[in-house]
């Protein structure tokens, strides 16, 4: 933990966290006539309207099952109810993302705590005495992050020491916020836990669950204890599952890394299991990655189609920071209301025990 704070250091740092990030609502604006006029332009406009198209698309083809997937740090800068949103009104039906995402965004925001808008020209040095973590240009209290930390760890030590799956571990994440943990309600973890919507984070422990899932199995292993793990592998046999449930699927990717390909590669697992599964019908991509150095974050949808993944008929490459188009994207569907006469997929019962 940080020593004391002086005075002076605890009103900078209340000075420095005086504005919060405001979530933007999809509900409250109609984004139809921006992305109608953006189908008649160029460049990225013209993109960003065909992959509002696409998202339309999946939800009119009912049988299709809507996967987001989520890198980066959209959450903490204001997109974050834009994906509980959809969660709740049954325009997505998986969603695999990072830990980050999940945790201390997500989570920590339902424990009550908030981002913060950055000011300028502040030395990162005096932020890591205030203890105050920055994202771009967004501030996070690192106390508050560190008690996020410890709410993880006491969620672990109330649970059945053996391996868990991520979509498992927070499936009891949504469990212990709808049981009264939550400070601020409808957040991505509570409301997909209420709408049977699992999961996803292959990489979890690069979070803050991974800082409480460690003190936890430090403490077990001292006392002699079984403890908790996260089982990766799991996590990827559990999404092949839903993916060969599913049948027809679309990918709305937020981000490239580790979600994009995890959601990606069920296609070839499958295959590799004698299962048939198809292709993911509609993909939309959202990156700024360059796809020059051959990276898998800055690979195009066409380069997946060559390993058997993303069919190309409908799909989308939108090379624009997220936060940008993302609200505009998911409020043309929303309002366009394709979703509205889905079926609650409810994946996550795919999974309950008994």
């Amino acid at each position: 933990m940080n020593a004391p704070v002086s005075p002076d250091q605890t009103n900078r740092k209340a000075e420095l966290l005086a504005k919060t990030v405001q979530h933007v609502d999809i509900t409250a604006y109609d984004a139809r006539p921006v992305i109608d006029y953006m189908r008649a332009m160029s460049f990225t406009s013209r993109d960003t309207a065909r992959a509002a198209d696409i998202l339309t698309m999946a939800y009119e083809d009912k049988p299709c099952s809507v996967w987001v997937t989520l890198a980066g740090s959209t959450s903490a800068a204001g997109c974050m109810h834009v994906y509980r949103d959809m969660a709740a009104n049954k325009m997505l039906d998986v969603v695999v993302a990072t830990g980050a995402s999940i945790v201390d965004m997500d989570f920590f925001e339902a424990l009550g705590f908030k981002h913060y808008q950055a000011q300028a020209s502040v030395d990162d040095r005096d932020l890591r005495e205030l203890y105050i973590d920055r994202i771009y240009d967004t501030y996070i209290d690192e106390e508050e992050l560190q008690s996020c930390d410890q709410t993880i760890k006491e969620i672990v030590d109330g649970l059945e020491p053996r391996p868990y799956s991520s979509r498992e571990f927070i499936w009891e994440m949504g469990r212990w916020l709808a049981n009264g943990g939550a400070r601020k309600s409808g957040s991505l973890i509570q409301t997909a836990y209420e709408h049977g919507v699992p999961i996803f984070c292959p990489a979890f422990s690069d979070s803050s669950a991974g800082f409480g899932l460690v003190k936890h199995q430090v403490e077990k292993i001292k006392a002699r204890q079984p403890y908790v793990s996260i089982d990766s592998v799991a996590d990827f046999r559990e999404l092949t599952e839903v993916k060969m449930a599913a049948g027809t699927t679309a990918l709305f990717m937020v981000g490239g890394g580790v979600p994009k390909n995890f959601a990606q590669d069920t296609v070839v697992c499958a295959e590799i299991l004698g299962q048939e599964a198809e292709m993911h019908k509609y993909a939309v991509q959202i990156t700024v990655a360059d796809v020059r150095d051959g990276a898998c974050s800055s690979s195009t949808l066409k380069e997946a189609c060559s390993w058997g993944k993303v069919d190309v008929t409908f799909e989308q490459m939108v090379f624009a920071e997220a936060t940008t188009v993302v609200p505009l994207i998911a409020s043309d569907a929303y309002h366009r209301g394709a979703w509205k006469d889905r079926e609650e997929r409810r994946w996550a019962d795919l999974f309950k025990k008994g």
